[in-house]
């Protein structure tokens, strides 16, 4: 792969459909095209280990495109828990963060959509520099493809949770999707996959119909309208009601539960009073509250709670019949937790 020449085409991100197209214009037979998926969706970052490919296609190939796995610029790793944090540069100098976790369940992954993020939360490092730009599908299965390759161990699990904003991406976001579930390449379950997204009712909508059975979790961190307003500037256009309503709706539509990300902050969002009212709000329909005691990122203001206050939240949740659990942290130590990844 020459990742120093911008002029050739990333051919990853194409589906087979797409490689039928670049097979055919370069007077290959249109059964190259899966033969072609199904190595890119292995993580080959060079042509030439194309085995069942002729040699003279492989040229032609290298001619016109180029498998932008990204570099790995730095890879660090949790002394506590493994987990890793890997900074990804593509070949036109962007550079996101990416999550490689354990579980009891398998092995995951927390993968950016954007380069930056124009959401603005306020507790959250992502957003600091704003959005340089988004990525493309292709770019967001690569830092899958680039960690199951600096790894060696199989990824099971993905979740839309780094840097940026899914909704503010949609068609790279849906392609990606379609892509790593495609059977005849990673052929991830959907029911393995979690998007992840701060309120863009559009998005919300658009999502309900195209991707039922992809997990949806929404990133709340207030009971109200008043609070979310003063970390979250999304909530400027689209209300607090208004985001519960379409909550509500995708419940109903999927029949699939929705998960609530609360990030809990130390005298802003973790008192009694916001406990109680988020439990009126979440009490009767499939839901799921994710407790995050928040990771604290310099400059923000913002502290962590202690542990009695996350546990008297949600011990009051659970009192209210709404499902909680206290979200282990992972990766804390060298700054992969929820909320601080950030542009390098």
């Amino acid at each position: 792969m020459n990742n120093s020449n911008t002029e050739l085409k990333n051919i990853l991100g194409n589906d087979p459909d797409e490689l039928v197209g670049v097979v055919s214009e370069l007077g290959e037979k249109k059964f190259r095209a899966n033969q072609l998926f199904r190595w890119l969706s292995k993580g080959v970052c060079d042509f030439d280990e194309m085995s069942n490919l002729s040699k003279t296609f492989r040229e032609k190939l290298k001619e016109l495109y180029c498998i932008d796995i990204p570099r790995v610029i730095y890879d660090q790793q949790s002394r506590t828990d493994g987990t890793r944090k890997c900074l990804f540069e593509f070949r036109d100098g962007s550079r996101v963060e990416s999550v490689f976790m354990k579980y009891s369940y398998g092995n995951s992954i927390c993968i950016s959509s954007q380069v930056g993020c124009r959401m603005g939360c306020t507790f959250c490092a992502s957003t600091r520099k704003g959005l340089d730009r988004s990525l493309t599908a292709g770019e967001m299965l690569a830092q899958v493809l680039a960690m199951r390759n600096l790894t060696g161990e199989d990824i099971n699990h993905v979740v839309m949770m780094g840097i940026g904003e899914p909704f503010d991406n949609y068609e790279n976001m849906a392609g990606f999707l379609k892509l790593i579930h495609h059977p005849d390449g990673y052929n991830l379950s959907y029911r393995n996959i979690t998007v992840s997204t701060c309120g863009v009712i559009p998005g919300i909508r658009k999502f309900m119909e195209d991707f039922p059975q992809v997990n949806l979790a929404i990133s709340l961190h207030a009971p109200n309208e008043a609070i979310r307003r003063q970390s979250m500037p999304v909530t400027r256009k689209y209300g607090y009601d208004e985001l519960m309503e379409v909550c509500r709706e995708y419940a109903k539509v999927t029949g699939r539960r929705i998960t609530f990300e609360y990030a809990l902050i130390d005298g802003f969002n973790d008192s009694r009073e916001n406990a109680l009212e988020l439990a009126g709000r979440l009490k009767g329909w499939q839901t799921h509250v994710n407790l995050i005691p928040l990771n604290k990122v310099e400059g923000t203001g913002y502290d962590t709670p202690n542990r009695e206050s996350v546990q008297r939240f949600r011990r009051i949740l659970e009192e209210n019949h709404v499902a909680v659990t206290v979200r282990r942290t992972l990766g804390a130590d060298i700054d992969a937790a929820c909320g601080q990844l950030r542009l390098r």
